[in-house]
């Protein structure tokens, strides 16, 4: 369905920014909710098996932080075709969205901290159908989400023409 020789990939740099994202989550939510389950768990069952499970299950989380971003980039791509944007993205179940120019309402970048810090933005694509984006494509360098914004932008704006 996809045209791997006609697709675009996204910036490397995309893997660190997501494996950042997904460190400072866990630290900051992740792991002190572990502890707090442990805690009320070791009310019920005995304190060596909770935190025996809170362990393991921070373990297997940071494996999953450190692993699963480069499984996401690599299932990640995306074409603009003659009539449409499509983007494939998924790892354990695949989605593919398309897009048809004519139905592009406008086309935004974004950049939060963090993607600044990495120099990567990301594309948002708008259509009639809601106040919600139709399509993202994230870990796109800055200058590249800009060029690629104004270009779906002219082409939404020729009727995809």
């Amino acid at each position: 369905m996809f045209d791997a020789s006609n697709s675009s990939r996204l910036d490397p740099a995309t893997i660190m920014l997501w494996r950042l994202q997904r460190l400072i989550r866990l630290v900051i939510v992740g792991i002190p909710t572990l502890i707090g389950l442990g805690f009320a768990a070791a009310t019920v069952v005995r304190v060596e098996l909770a935190a025996v499970v809170v362990m393991t299950t921070i373990a297997m989380n940071i494996v999953f932080t450190l692993f699963w971003p480069a499984l996401e980039y690599n299932a990640f791509r995306y074409a603009v075709r003659e009539h449409d944007l499509l983007v494939q993205h998924g790892v354990l179940f695949k989605r593919w969205s398309s897009v048809p120019h004519s139905r592009i309402q406008h086309v935004d970048t974004r950049q939060g901290p963090l993607e600044r810090l990495f120099g990567l933005s990301r594309l948002l694509i708008f259509t009639a159908a809601g106040s919600l984006a139709d399509a993202s494509i994230p870990g796109l360098r800055t200058e590249d989400a800009e060029r690629l914004r104004d270009e779906l932008s002219r082409r939404g704006g020729d009727d995809g023409v």
